[in-house]
């Protein structure tokens, strides 16, 4: 059991599969990439397998999401989804994507055990689309979230980062198209991971300013604690349902308390929170010839020290030194 000091049980695994990215959003990196890490580095197929497996039959996790980068870049996805979901007990998978490789690759992953989908999508605007993500690819995105929805893949989940001077206008159309196409949207607050560090706490859209302008079109009724359990979104139904938006506030209304999630990163290293600036080498214990047990007892001991918070709430907080796309979202 992955259990920390303060009580909370990680049963949520974010594994990032590589660092690479097909898209320069500007929240997440520059216009001309970053020095991406070298095959070396990286995890091989073998030793992420070998690491979910540890997770899942050893350490209690029951969710485990791939994510990047980009994800559908790594060559030995599908493989990779398909040795996973046959470990016993079986953990439920999903991919958080950009949704580009997805019409090509939707039913190949199904059909290897994957059970769902995030794909990122920002505006329903090609224009803005291509200065967000400096890349001519909305359509593309579009087509993956159609082909996700026909392979079963659901549900569906949409998520979205609005961005003054840009789309801060689009959550009622947004949500409209969502709710229209049978996708879940969800609204995350941007957050201080870009490597630029051109993040700034004042003038970004809150969640309270998403919900406001979504009430100029929509009812909404919060659903109960109770339901929302440890996910990071809050979440409404919309009109009286069945269509339900959420929102994850992660800089206004953190939600550590019920934090549930540990996660790896494409070189191998445990990572406590999103924001934590301290790793635990996985990587070195498993090219050293460390037994399952010995990889299980760091994994603990990492977990352990978990902090009690992101420190997104204090208005001091410093930008980590390693880019989302390193990390895993």
């Amino acid at each position: 059991m992955l259990i920390d000091t303060y009580g909370r049980v990680a049963t949520d695994l974010r594994v990032s599969l590589t660092d690479k990215c097909n898209l320069r959003c500007t929240y997440c990196m520059p216009e001309e990439g970053l020095q991406w890490l070298s095959k070396t580095d990286l995890l091989s197929d073998d030793e992420i397998v070998r690491l979910v497996r540890v997770a899942v039959t050893d350490l209690g996790v029951t969710e485990v999401r791939f994510t990047g980068g980009e994800p559908l870049l790594r060559p030995g996805l599908v493989s990779i989804v398909e040795r996973c979901a046959a470990l016993e007990p079986r953990p439920r998978m999903s991919l958080t994507t950009n949704g580009i490789g997805l019409k090509r690759t939707a039913s190949a992953l199904k059909a290897a055990g994957l059970d769902r989908v995030n794909v990122s999508l920002d505006t329903l605007r090609p224009d803005v689309f291509k200065t967000l993500t400096r890349r001519d690819r909305h359509k593309d995105v579009l087509e993956g979230l159609e082909a996700a929805r026909e392979a079963g893949l659901t549900p569906v989940k949409v998520n979205s980062v609005l961005m003054p001077g840009l789309n801060a206008d689009e959550a009622p159309e947004l949500l409209a198209w969502a709710v229209e196409n049978s996708y879940e949207l969800r609204f995350i607050e941007q957050m201080p991971l870009d490597a630029q560090h051109g993040w700034k706490r004042d003038g970004m859209i809150t969640a309270g300013d998403i919900l406001a302008s979504l009430r100029t079109r929509f009812t909404l009724t919060a659903e109960d604690d109770e339901e929302r359990g440890s996910a990071p979104a809050e979440r409404w139904t919309v009109d009286g349902g069945p269509h339900r938006v959420g929102v994850i506030a992660s800089v206004t209304r953190p939600f550590c308390r019920a934090c549930d999630r540990t996660r790896l990163t494409a070189d191998g290293q445990v990572r406590t929170c999103l924001f934590a600036r301290e790793e635990t080498d996985l990587r070195g214990a498993l090219r050293s010839g460390a037994p399952d047990e010995e990889i299980a007892r760091i994994w603990k001991l990492a977990m352990w020290g978990k902090k009690a918070g992101s420190g997104l709430d204090d208005p001091a907080f410093l930008q980590p030194d390693r880019p989302m796309s390193a990390i895993g979202g």
